[in-house]
């Protein structure tokens, strides 16, 4: 017992030792539909730790609540994904966050919903110095089923507007 718990320490301290950073961010977002009188908020925070120069493991978490009519939603979500950074010139980066998300949407007065989401989300990210980056993310290619209590389920890739999310984050 002793030898797996310090060949975990090892493993653990050579993965710290060698990871470039590690970043904290996400995005924030407010939408008012006139048509159907609705107000959508959502947070978006987000973790990532940097393994090497090509590599990064990180997850974020989804706040989404909608309202108007006399009706509420509030869907929730988590989301692990892989990033690769497939080109970086320094201060421009293109990466591809792929992973899975699980999420929980409830309307007031009607019983929550499970959903679920496997795919891939490029992005590009711009370094606006040592500690900042602003970033996107346009777009998603796989599959869901009614995340984020959508009431979408199939398989595809989209790439319009309403895929596109802007967020910053900060580096330690």
């Amino acid at each position: 017992m002793k030898k797996v718990l310090a060949t975990l320490m090892v493993m653990f301290a050579v993965i710290t030792a060698s990871a470039q950073d590690m970043y904290l961010g996400g995005g924030i977002g407010i939408w008012a539909n006139t048509d159907t009188d609705n107000t959508n908020f959502s947070i978006t925070p987000d973790f990532r730790y940097g393994l090497n120069d090509k590599w990064a493991v990180g997850g974020g978490l989804t706040l989404d609540i909608t309202g108007g009519n006399g009706s509420t939603s509030t869907a929730f979500a988590i989301n692990p994904y892989a990033r690769w950074t497939y080109w970086n010139n320094g201060a421009v980066s293109l990466f591809l966050d792929m992973g899975f998300g699980v999420s929980v949407n409830k309307v007031k007065h009607v019983d929550a919903d499970a959903g679920f989401e496997l795919g891939v989300r490029p992005g590009v990210a711009i370094e606006l110095n040592d500690k900042f980056s602003v970033f996107t993310k346009i777009g998603f290619a796989g599959f869901r089923t009614d995340y984020l209590g959508n009431g979408n389920t199939g398989v595809g890739v989209y790439g319009d507007g309403n895929g596109l999310s802007f967020g910053i984050e900060y580096a330690f």
